[in-house]
């Protein structure tokens, strides 16, 4: 589900910024200060109606960024989120009817899940990267470690979100289970209302320095 092109830049970026957009407007200069901080991925999710017109424009307007989009609930919002250009999608939970629609639609898909059960069902669809959420409240790494255990030769890695920061971010990039982090906290939605591109590059800035930081350590 998931093309080595597409987890390649996942695994480049390290962080992937999810956003909450309420303007388009607010779109292209809040992808450039991200891309200026470091962030080379982001997930915008469907979660207002400036949403998929955001998408269409960081599509159009800032082509380095891996753009793709989250809280994908239903069929009809796979179509959206082909049409509008996403790279890639992403869901909260595991819906067999939506992860055989991305299939379909041939978007590139990395469904939630928290459990051994919807990871086989994961797997059973040909899932290979997985959304890890919520992270931090149902165990964090000792939870995804334990649960991922038995299928770890089915070539199987994860995106945690949910609970993730600045402080637990590395512990997090450190793991082979992991090929990316999500993070909400680096454009918040408040923040982004008040067109405060400045901080959201400096808190860019921070995430990316920590994952630089590990990555030259690892080498």
């Amino acid at each position: 589900m998931i093309p080595k092109t597409i987890h390649d830049r996942f695994t480049s970026a390290g962080i992937v910024a999810v956003l909450v957009i309420d303007d388009a407007a607010d779109a292209v200069p809040l992808a450039n200060a991200l891309l200026k901080g470091g962030i080379a991925a982001i997930e915008l999710t469907l979660r207002t109606e400036a949403a998929l017109e955001s998408l269409a424009r960081i599509v159009s307007e800032v082509p380095d960024i891996l753009a793709g989009v989250g809280t994908i609930l239903t069929p009809e919002q796979i179509e959206q989120t082909v049409k509008a250009g996403a790279a890639f999608g992403v869901a909260p939970g595991l819906n067999r009817v939506i992860v055989e629609k991305a299939q379909d639609a041939g978007l590139p898909f990395a469904p939630g899940i928290m459990t051994p059960s919807e990871l086989e069902l994961a797997l059973e669809m040909d899932c290979r990267t997985m959304k890890f959420f919520p992270a931090e409240s149902s165990g964090g790494l000792s939870h995804l470690g334990s649960m991922a255990a038995p299928y770890l030769h089915r070539e199987i890695d994860f995106i945690p979100l949910g609970g993730l920061n600045l402080e637990n971010m590395a512990d997090y990039l450190a793991s082979p289970l992991v090929c990316a982090i999500g993070g909400s906290w680096i454009a918040k939605r408040d923040v982004i209302a008040a067109k405060d591109w400045g901080a959201i590059e400096n808190a860019a800035r921070k995430a990316t320095d920590i994952f630089k930081t590990l990555k030259e350590k690892q080498s």
